[in-house]
């Protein structure tokens, strides 16, 4: 069927980073498939590594610093192994990325109508003027920007924080892409504006299709738009489960404490939210074994285990996807089922 169709397959990617102190293990050993028509989320808390592995999809991170490996595949081409004329020709057309500060993604000195033709241009270069103002115009009304003729002609100070976000999106689509990556797109903005614009997502994807992957680190809005999710912890996917798999059922005991620290509408029942106890480890100097261990509350429970051995991803459930913890099958899914409830 052409809605599962995988639109992007990204294998064992893995990214350093060279710094005074050492080298950063970003990203370690992350894969999944994106499929046509469908959204993808990645959690985790800041530093588990989400923004990098979007930018390292697209080839966004310091050459000079940063070592990639691994495969990034998009319409059968793998990116990491692109030149730098074919990546100019992939990125916006094929796959195209919104980031979560608009003020800066947005120069200052130029219209929103100017950069939203700027970024159009590149690919449709023999396009008449006419044709490129009418593509501005169509994108920003698709993505509901008011009496847009006028504001096109506006500078990215004149609009507000959502209506910039907005500009953002209009120009990341004005392509037509298959994929868009969205990191944190809604993290500067209020709970109001933040439903509008992920409802502007969910529209524009039913429109044309497009596959969504959707970096935060709010699993409220993982619950709202995402089908499947991966959850990272110091550069490593720990947990992948679809969405409803996650909630009910979560494998993993740092997912644990991802939801133990969410609140809903009805917590009578949960009583105090709980917090996940100390911090994530320095991606400088990782611990031995599985590296949420120092945290985890069930790591005495194997033995040693977790202190020297990396756990794989593997599957914990009879629906679930995977999950990389040495925490028997049969218990894991036992204390998800209490977190889930």
């Amino acid at each position: 069927m052409e809605a599962s169709h995988p639109v992007l397959i990204v294998e064992n990617l893995s990214v350093s980073f060279e710094t005074p102190d050492g080298i950063v293990h970003a990203v370690n050993d992350v894969s999944f498939v994106l499929h046509r028509g469908k959204t993808l989320g990645i959690v985790g808390e800041s530093g588990s590594g989400k923004s990098v592995t979007a930018s390292s999809l697209m080839r966004l991170n310091n050459s000079v610093t940063a070592t990639t490996s691994g495969s990034v595949q998009v319409s059968g081409k793998d990116l990491m192994a692109a030149s730098d004329d074919e990546l100019r020709q992939i990125r916006g057309s094929e796959i195209a990325m919104v980031f979560q500060d608009p003020m800066s993604a947005l120069n200052p000195y130029y219209t929103v109508g100017a950069q939203i033709a700027e970024a159009y241009e590149v690919h449709h270069p023999n396009a008449s003027k006419s044709e490129v103002q009418m593509k501005v115009i169509d994108m920003m009304t698709k993505v509901g920007i008011p009496n847009p003729e006028q504001r096109s002609k506006d500078y990215p100070h004149q609009f507000s924080g959502g209506m910039r976000q907005r500009i953002v999106i209009a120009i990341a689509l004005v392509n037509d892409p298959k994929i868009l990556i969205a990191d944190e797109p809604t993290t500067a903005l209020d709970v109001t504006v933040q439903a509008q614009i992920l409802d502007l997502m969910l529209s524009l994807q039913a429109e044309n299709g497009m596959a969504i992957l959707l970096i935060t680190h709010d699993l409220g809005v993982i619950a709202e738009v995402a089908r499947d999710v991966l959850v990272m912890y110091a550069g490593r996917v720990v947990e992948k489960a679809d969405v409803e798999d996650l909630f009910e059922i979560p494998t993993h005991p740092y997912s644990w404490g991802l939801l133990g620290a969410v609140s809903s509408l009805d917590d009578s029942h949960r009583g105090q939210l709980k917090t996940i106890e100390g911090a994530p480890p320095s991606l400088l100097n990782l611990p031995t074994g599985c590296a949420f261990h120092p945290r985890c509350t069930y790591s005495s429970e194997n033995n040693g285990q977790c202190e020297t051995l990396v756990p794989s991803l593997m599957q914990k459930g009879p629906e679930h996807s995977s999950s990389a913890c040495h925490l028997q099958s049969a218990r894991v899914v036992q204390i998800g089922r209490e977190v889930g409830k």
